[in-house]
């Protein structure tokens, strides 16, 4: 039989610690006490092997009719506890379990990296449309890029997980973007936290210009692939 700590990850060890701390003595340090948390972040795990299965499937389908594939890539993680209970706190929210089912939406999150943007709109439609799911909320950063410069198309998905003594519904985020996007999204991260920045709205400013350039670089890709599709190069 494993030990505890070979059961739980030392994220969720120093993240249960935490969420003692932060609930007041409320969980004592007994099995019974913590597992119910420990059991939701295995549901969100099993929520995102659920996604990611399906993602998978569409992937090798679409590559057999299409003789490519429209996924890059596919990543994903659950929440850090500790990162949980800070949300938790910040936004007000009774810390619970409950209170973290009811009021976050990216606990589980899948980002599916896409070579083409005509591969994301693909892709979260086929998916959206398979009737053992629901689709929550839709947040289009590609059409309506926020501010800084940032795209990708977000999806709250509710979907099922067959425990041994229930079915139970989990929500998962799933970000579409293209290899581009998750480019411009990872440097944009690294270089907006920066310490000891002089001018830090220039690089902010800089950052958005560099976003519409590959939008524009995203948007080019596609005509030539399509160029080649057609047999007009």
């Amino acid at each position: 039989m494993k030990e505890k700590n070979e059961l739980v990850g030392m994220g969720e060890l120093e993240g249960i610690e935490l969420l003692r701390h932060l609930a007041g003595g409320q969980l004592a340090d007994t099995p019974i006490r913590i597992r119910p948390f420990m059991t939701l972040l295995m549901q969100y795990r099993c929520a995102i092997r659920e996604i990611e299965t399906k993602l998978n499937v569409l992937n090798e389908e679409f590559s057999l009719e299409h003789e490519r594939n429209p996924i890059e890539m596919i990543e994903s993680r659950v929440k850090e506890p500790a990162s949980i209970i800070e949300k938790m706190n910040r936004k007000g929210y009774e810390l619970s379990i409950e209170g973290i089912e009811t009021n976050l939406n990216d606990v589980a999150g899948v980002r599916v990296i896409c070579s083409f943007v005509e591969d994301i709109y693909y892709l979260a439609s086929m998916l959206s449309a398979q009737d053992d799911l629901e689709v929550l909320m839709v947040k289009d950063y590609i059409r309506h890029p926020k501010k800084n410069g940032y795209r990708s198309l977000h999806l709250i998905i509710q979907i099922p997980i067959f425990l041994s003594s229930e079915k139970k519904y989990m929500r998962v985020e799933v970000q579409f973007r293209t290899i581009a996007m998750d480019f411009w999204a990872s440097l944009d991260h690294k270089l907006k936290y920066k310490k000891n920045v002089k001018n830090p709205e220039l690089i902010v400013s800089e950052l958005r210009k560099c976003a519409d350039i590959i939008s524009r670089v995203d948007l080019r890709m596609q005509e030539i692939r399509n160029m080649i599709e057609e047999g007009e190069i």
